[in-house]
């Protein structure tokens, strides 16, 4: 068959899916009303259901004030009884796969269950989802002439008493459709080896002659790759490689940092980069429109939201509210409820709403990776855009940053200490931080409040990280590749010191 005619096809087929989104742009609130409904009746007879009594929640009040939010450490109990083998613990249907996430920075293992469920009608139909929206805006598309280069995890599948568990991208490409499969490269013995290096040369080695159109991965990881790709074609960037590349999924981490580095390498103006943001525990959001950094909050997933304002969060004054009573440019903590089981599931992340018709998101960092150690509230999105705009200004390149405080000792005051990791150096350490210092203030009220006058932080300290250290530091802890990730921000100081240790 020609390929024009699979593009066509394959495009035609996707499109019929934007009717299907348009149902929940319009009733976004009843559609979630109604999702809960059917998750608390497909699990009554659960033992978890059973606990709370489903049968007898008709309403989200009576679920909020019945079900209580829970961490991770609260659903391992039930978690770790399915991973022995026993079922229809907290969802109807048998769950044996378990994506394997150690988060940002947790040495010990989370095993967040992925239910059939979960895979065909929220990963798999995000990442179709994610085409259709790409399509749909872009009508002379060839995407499909060619095939999507993929960097996941580095892990291969695990079995342990007839469950299965690994890196959630081992777990979509163990169980991908053929149609995925033949649209994309590298392979899958490729995609799922182990050791980063040899990896990352089987990857260059397999894709370097293929017509790649598209590629999908974290932003950090995905520029190491394709530095090494340029390095070993020997090309000056790589349209000259792959001439039909016209767009890059990225998703794990803020694109920001990185944006300018990617248009060196990919320069031209037609290029488009699409957002997405998904994680173990399930696909949420997707970047609807051409040039644009706003997420739709994705409806119909299975996955049923709720929201803890920042201002009180793990305060006694802690309030939960779903969708419909969500505002605008607010920071809340994500709760999740999922068609994997994950019942009032805190997940760790923050968002802000940009739009509320229809509901549309930014990723603005995580609930464990701020820093309010003096009440400056400073949040990844904070960081990120700042550090662009000092690159910008000072014409300068970062690889990688974490930022700690300096706490107030005796009379002497607090601050940021920061260590980041330069392409190259700024001609002026000392301008790159002033731009840095000036930019979050006028981001964040709460951080230029407490600057003012240096009256309780005193400029922020910047060390010039040496060549490879998160690198080495990610490498001592078995954290290369995938989806493993730098903590930002922490309101301790303990990543700080093991990077300045090395």
């Amino acid at each position: 068959m020609p390929i024009s005619i699979i593009n066509s096809i394959a495009s035609w087929v996707l499109k019929q899916r934007i009717h299907q989104i348009e149902l929940f742009l319009k009733y976004p609130n009843e559609v979630q009303e109604e999702l809960l409904h059917n998750l608390l009746t497909a699990s009554e007879n659960t033992i978890f259901g059973k606990q709370y009594d489903f049968a007898s929640i008709n309403s989200y009040q009576i679920f909020a004030e019945r079900v209580p939010i829970a961490s991770y450490e609260e659903l391992q109990p039930l978690i770790e009884r399915t991973r022995q083998g026993e079922q229809n613990v907290f969802w109807e249907t048998p769950i044996k796969w378990f994506a394997k996430s150690s988060g940002t920075t947790n040495a010990k293992s989370k095993f967040i269950p992925v239910s059939n469920e979960a895979l065909e009608n929220c990963h798999y139909k995000g990442s179709k989802d994610l085409l259709c929206m790409y399509l749909n805006n872009n009508e002379d598309s060839e995407l499909f002439v060619g095939k999507s280069l993929r960097l996941g995890g580095s892990s291969q599948i695990y079995e342990n008493n007839n469950t299965f568990f690994g890196d959630l991208s081992a777990i979509l490409i163990e169980n991908m459709p053929i149609w995925a499969e033949f649209s994309s490269t590298p392979s899958s013995k490729t995609s799922l080896m182990s050791e980063w290096e040899t990896k990352i040369a089987a990857i260059i080695n397999e894709t370097k002659n293929e017509n790649v159109t598209s590629f999908a991965g974290v932003p950090s990881w995905m520029l190491v790759l394709m530095n090494r790709v340029l390095e070993d074609t020997g090309k000056g960037n790589l349209l000259e490689l792959w001439p039909n590349l016209e767009v890059y999924f990225h998703g794990g981490v803020s694109f920001s940092p990185y944006k300018e580095q990617y248009k060196k390498i990919l320069p031209s103006k037609d290029f488009k980069y699409y957002e997405i943001y998904n994680a173990s525990e399930g696909f949420f959001a997707i970047q609807d429109l051409n040039n644009s950094s706003d997420l739709l909050l994705m409806l119909d997933y299975g996955i049923f939201y709720e929201f803890i304002p920042m201002d009180t969060f793990d305060t006694p004054n802690q309030k939960v509210i779903r969708l419909a009573d969500v505002e605008l440019n607010k920071n809340y903590a994500i709760v999740i409820t999922t068609n994997s089981g994950l019942w009032r599931y805190l997940i760790g992340d923050t968002v802000r709403f940009t739009s509320l018709n229809p509901y549309r998101i930014r990723v603005t960092g995580r609930t464990k990776h701020h820093i309010n150690v003096f009440g400056e509230e400073l949040m990844v999105e904070n960081t990120d855009q700042a550090i662009a705009k000092a690159c910008e200004i000072t014409k300068t390149e970062v690889i990688d940053y974490t930022v700690a405080p300096i706490f107030m000792q005796d009379k002497e005051k607090g601050a940021h200490e920061w260590m980041i990791e330069f392409k190259q150096k700024p001609a002026d350490v000392g301008l790159f931080q002033k731009v840095l210092d000036e930019t979050l203030q006028t981001l964040n009220s709460d951080y230029e409040a407490k600057r003012y006058n240096n009256m309780t932080l005193n400029p922020l300290v910047i060390n010039v990280a040496r060549e490879n250290l998160f690198y080495d530091w990610l490498k001592e802890r078995d954290k290369l590749g995938g989806q493993h990730k730098i903590p930002r921000l922490s309101n301790q100081r303990d990543y700080l010191e093991q990077l300045k240790g090395m």
